[in-house]
């Protein structure tokens, strides 16, 4: 009995080196560590948001010059089969429904000359400025700010500005 009594000692002695080794082991990262990885991730966060925000940006930009190109097409088809180009006073609505006021055009397509009978708007969910006198046009956008005049994304973008 005796002997088993010291064989069980030795083997809880055993027992207690190897949990106390085990517990070295797994201590776990110090406050300031973590505080280093908290802050690279934040780091590397804010380079990689202000990298997707200026990516999506200029595609908004890029999207509405796009409208505005093939609302210059879509013009021209106007212009080719009724001699002229909707007035101001008309306005791209006459692309959409036979305008009743103004110059009348005698070939004008009964479907419209935009499917889905709705003129786009930018970007911006803004409406596009448009001028004629009928002989030449221009497509406005304010740019994301919606007024006139800005800088980069807030821009307004012409038709007239706009290279091929």
């Amino acid at each position: 009995m005796q002997k088993t009594l010291q064989q069980l000692t030795r083997r809880l002695k055993a027992l207690r080196v190897r949990t106390a080794s085990l517990a070295l082991d797994q201590q776990g990262f110090t406050l300031t560590e973590m505080l280093i990885v908290i802050a690279l991730i934040a780091l590397v966060g804010t380079f990689v948001t202000t990298n997707v925000i200026s990516r999506y940006n200029r595609a908004k930009v890029d999207a509405t010059k796009t409208q505005i190109r093939q609302l210059g097409v879509i013009l021209d088809d106007f212009r080719r089969e009724c001699g002229f180009y909707p007035s101001t006073e008309q306005g791209m609505d006459a692309l959409v429904q036979k305008p009743t006021a103004g110059r009348e055009c005698k070939n004008y397509d009964p479907e419209g000359y935009i499917k889905g009978k709705k003129v786009p708007k930018d970007a911006w969910s803004n409406d596009f400025i448009y001028t004629s006198d009928g002989n030449k046009y221009e497509i406005k956008s304010l740019g994301s700010d919606g007024k006139e005049g800005g800088e980069g994304i807030e821009k307004d973008l012409s038709s007239n500005e706009l290279e091929g």
